[in-house]
This record gives C-alpha cells, sequence and structure tokens, in this order.
C-alpha cells in the first residue's frame, strides 16, 4: 500500500525534483501539498508548486499558501542559489489554476484527520507551516505516522558554519517539531551533499526527447556560486529529493537513532546538534543536561544507488 504523504515545500530547483519523484513513485500517495516563504518568497513557492503537478500531470493534488516568513525571524530568501524565480530560470507553462483557498495549516489538518491511515509529512522546506500546526492542532500528531525533513546537519553548515539553510531560515519552527513527540527523521546536509547526478547526464536528458526528462535536465544543470568568490558551477544535486528516495528506499541510506537539538541563539543559531558521542559525558555525569528529542539521521547514503533510483522514477511520468 502507498505511504500517503503530505509535502511541505519551499519549491526551489531540488523542492521541483522532489515533488516529480514524489508523484512519480508508485510507493507514495501525495494527498496534498502546502507551501511556505524559502527558497523564494511565498507567491512565487506556491507559483513554482503549481506548474511542477501541471508538469507531473498531477493537478488533481491540492495545493495551499502557508507561512510568508518565519515565527519570529525576517524572510531570507535562497535567490542565489535558486535563481530569481527558484527554478533557475527554467520555462514552464503558466498554470491555469489556483491555490485552494484552505490555509496550508487547515489543509494539513483535514488531510490527516480524515484518512483512514496515519499519514507522513514530508518537510523539505523552513518548517513554520509544521510548527503553526502542531501548536494550533495538537491532536493532530497522534494521527501523523512519522515527519521526513530535510534539513540540519551533524557535521557543517551551509547557511552558517554549522546551520543547515531551512533550519537556519526558522529555528523556532524546527524546534517546536523536533519536541513535539512525533518520531521525525531527518535528512541533512551530511548525505544531501553527496547524492548528485552527473553533467553529461544531465545534459543529455535536457536536450531529449522526454518532457520531462528535458525540465529534470535544465534544473539539474543550472550552476550556482557556492561562495562569493567562485565561478558558477555545476552540482548536479539531486538534493530535496534524497529525502523522499530515502522512504522508498531506506535500504540504501544509514540511519543512526541519536538524540537531536535544535540551537536558537548566538553564533550556532540554527545548528542541529546531534550527540553522536557512545556513552554519557560529564554534562550528564553531573546533570547539567536536559533530556534531547532523538531522531532518525541520515549519515551515509549509497549516492550512485539513489541518484539512479531517482532518474528512473521521474522518467516514468508522461513523455509527451
Amino acid at each position: 500500500m502507498p505511504t500517503p504523504v503530505i509535502m511541505d515545500v519551499d519549491t526551489g530547483i531540488d523542492d521541483a525534483l522532489a515533488l516529480l519523484f514524489a508523484v512519480a513513485h508508485p510507493e507514495i500517495d501525495v494527498l496534498g501539498v502546502t507551501c511556505v516563504a524559502g527558497n523564494a518568497g511565498l507567491e512565487q513557492v506556491v507559483d513554482n508548486t503549481l506548474r511542477i503537478l501541471d508538469l507531473a500531470g498531477a493537478a488533481d493534488v491540492p495545493v495551499a499558501a502557508g507561512a510568508a516568513r518565519p515565527l519570529i525571524a525576517p524572510a531570507r530568501s535562497a535567490s542565489h542559489v535558486h535563481g530569481a524565480d527558484g527554478l533557475g530560470g527554467v520555462a514552464l507553462p503558466a498554470t491555469t489554476r489556483q491555490a485552494s483557498s484552505e490555509s496550508a495549516v487547515a489543509l494539513m489538518r483535514r488531510l490527516i484527520m480524515q484518512h483512514p491511515t496515519r499519514v507522513t509529512l514530508v518537510a523539505l522546506a523552513p518548517q513554520t507551516n509544521l510548527a503553526l500546526l502542531l501548536r494550533t492542532h495538537p491532536e493532530v500528531a497522534e494521527r501523523i505516522e512519522r515527519i521526513v525533513f530535510m534539513g540540519g546537519s551533524a557535521s557543517v553548515g551551509n547557511a552558517t558554519a554549522v546551520a543547515e539553510f531551512n533550519v537556519w531560515h526558522d529555528p523556532e519552527a524546527a524546534a517546536i517539531v523536533s519536541d513535539a513527540g512525533v518520531p521525525t527523521t531527518m535528512y541533512g546536509l551530511d548525505v544531501f551533499n553527496v547524492v548528485a547526478v552527473p553533467f553529461d547526464r544531465a545534459a543529455s536528458l535536457a536536450t531529449g526527447s522526454h518532457r520531462v526528462g528535458r525540465v529534470v535536465g535544465e534544473l539539474l544543470s543550472h550552476r550556482v556560486a557556492l561562495s562569493e568568490d567562485e565561478s558558477l558551477q555545476y552540482t548536479g544535486f539531486i538534493g530535496d529529493a534524497g529525502a523522499v528516495c530515502a522512504i522508498v528506499a531506506p535500504h540504501l541510506v544509514r540511519f543512526e537513532s541519536l538524540p537531536v537539538r535544535v540551537e536558537l541563539a548566538g553564533f550556532s543559531r540554527g545548528q542541529t546538534i546531534v550527540d553522536r558521542r557512545p556513552y554519557a559525558g560529564e554534562d550528564k555525569l553531573h546533570g547539567l543536561s536536559d533530556e534531547w528529542s532523538r531522531s532518525e539521521v541520515a549519515l551515509g547514503i549509497d549516492a550512485d544507488a539513489v541518484a539512479e533510483l531517482f532518474l528512473e522514477t521521474v522518467l516514468q511520468l508522461p513523455r509527451d
């Protein structure tokens, strides 16, 4: 039986790839998609999401707009990575439909509560919508199977030296979700930064005859400057799509159940501190630490196999 999921996205390049994979894979049932500001502003994210679902032949999937900014901090986009439109300038036909009149929180609550089985939330963006849902409607927690989120890191960051963008964008929201008592799976930078499609393969797709394949190839081929003093370069990262791949192919990812804490202040604001110690340290021995929530943290991955799974799946979508 397919896994029922609600996708929470800030549709930039890799969210678009993730949506295409989720719609295409027979073991995933996309109940709805909610949008939040992050990679781009909220209005742009909604438009990008509708266009991608139209491309995938999934115009029946409801889409709702959510938070336009974090709970506390000002909104900050990642346009230097995803381009001004969030999709690296890849041209897609205009959509003919509108987002739902329901808010993201209302849509998530309705879909979760009316579904006969527990629902998996797939958070590929700052977790503002999820935090608002869990604080406003705590009764949904027992109806959520788990939250799979792309965010955080057990090593280095990208938004700051120690913080990954999605968590850094709204760390208060990430902390609320982490402490809500719902099982979580963390797909962070430790695996995000290694799953890539080779340049030649992406270039071939971008000029091929497969309609969806051309868009996938163009999205993968978008070049970014990873720092201010670097020229534009190809990465080929499937990014957020890897978190969705992990739902259907967990055997390709090495997970460990570990304590995780979201830092909310100072230079480490937005860091996910992952306690990988095999034994108690002085902080615990001397009663200087409290209990942290645990998460299934992705620490290793079969990168080539996941990239191939992604490509095989999205190319099952209609050719023309």
